[in-house]
């Protein structure tokens, strides 16, 4: 006919009677009566306070089993980080809740979610306790990162790791690239003054100074690029080909001071520019090589010429010299009779005279004239 339920110093009972709550239970012994449909539900005080297929809000009409239970409120806003003997418990979700304040001591911390950013004092191990409730954003070393709540800028964020309530505000963050950055303008069509169409390859390198700007530009690369394009098809189109061939290391600094007018438009700042190539048709290729070996052979032949010129006149000076000295003149036989010498092999002579003699008749034109 009766029933004995124990209840221990470390439990708590709930008293049920045909279904409905009656009386709430302390540590010791109960008897039930079967016919009465009586039952009892135990907690231990470790245990939150939450019976199966139950509203709380039924059992804080007992003043008694009220002041044994910590009750907490969460708004639909927030959310509660709950710690037991200052031990990180559990996140508490909007709700009503009750912990059992006899065996040990809670504390609660509450999170307004309509303010995403997670304050500093709350430690990080506890987040990744709670990954579904939270989002992290990181900003590398060589990045700048901008904060937006509902897409509405909030402000810029240094190299770090940023994490963040996910509620009602929605956060992202944009990340910028501060390192410099190149752009390559290959085989882009121009047309000179002279109305010769060439190719150019240009190089331009630059870094983001203004994140915010440059955001609220749609792809700055597109932008940078086509301004490029229009300065160089302006400097190309005022040059003809030969003042462009010539003046190629001009081109870059004509460039970069024109860009470097709109670098506070696009939040960048330009460091250099250049010409890589200048790439020609063949024709004109032809022509230039036909030009360039026409230039080479004049320059060569004037060369041949000073050479000739020089040689002349030294030999007039020659000339001149043995005139006016005979000693000089005989050295001079003497030196050319001495070249043929060297030449002949056999040397055989008819009449009288010594081979000086007869030598230097050889060089005295019809046997006699000015020695």
């Amino acid at each position: 006919m009766f029933n004995k339920i124990t209840v221990a110093a470390d439990e708590r009972g709930l008293l049920f009677k045909r279904g409905s709550y009656d009386k709430y239970l302390v540590p010791g012994t109960y008897w039930l009566n079967r016919f009465a449909e009586q039952e009892v539900h135990k907690f231990h005080l470790s245990e939150p306070f939450v019976v199966p297929g139950k509203v709380l809000a039924v059992f804080l009409q007992d003043e008694e089993l009220v002041r044994d239970l910590e009750i907490v409120n969460v708004a639909d806003h927030e959310v509660v980080l709950h710690y037991v003997d200052g031990r990180f418990s559990s996140l508490l979700p909007p709700g009503q809740h009750a912990f059992w304040n006899k065996l040990s001591k809670h504390s609660f911390l509450r999170i307004d979610s309509r303010q995403p950013e997670i304050a500093p004092e709350i430690d990080r191990s506890v987040l990744a306790r709670i990954p579904y409730y939270t989002q992290s954003f990181e900003v590398a070393a060589h990045e700048t990162g901008i904060l937006y709540y509902n897409n509405v800028l909030q402000r810029e964020l240094p190299p770090g790791k940023y994490d963040f309530w996910k509620g009602p505000v929605k956060v992202v963050v944009k990340t910028v690239d501060l390192r410099q950055q190149q752009i390559d303008m290959t085989g882009q069509e121009m047309l000179t003054e002279d109305k010769v169409s060439l190719r150019l390859n240009f190089v331009c390198r630059y870094s983001i100074v203004d994140p915010q700007r440059v955001l609220g530009i749609k792809s700055v690369e597109d932008h940078i690029y086509i301004s490029l394009q229009l300065v160089l098809r302006e400097y190309v189109g005022s040059l003809k080909l030969d003042d462009l061939l010539r003046m190629k290391q001009e081109v870059g600094a004509f460039v970069l001071s024109r860009l470097q007018e709109q670098s506070d438009a696009y939040g960048v700042q330009f460091h250099s520019a250049g010409v890589k190539d200048i790439i020609l048709p063949g024709e004109i290729k032809d022509i230039l090589n036909t030009v360039l070996l026409a230039e080479k052979k004049a320059q060569a032949n004037l060369i041949t010429r000073r050479e000739e010129t020089a040689s002349t006149r030294s030999l007039l000076n020659t000339a001149k010299l043995m005139d006016e000295n005979k000693t000089l003149y005989r050295l001079k036989e003497l030196e050319f009779l001495e070249k043929i010498s060297e030449r002949i092999g056999s040397v055989s002579l008819t009449g009288g005279g010594t081979l000086a003699e007869r030598l230097g008749q050889l060089l005295i034109p019809d046997g006699g004239g000015k020695q």
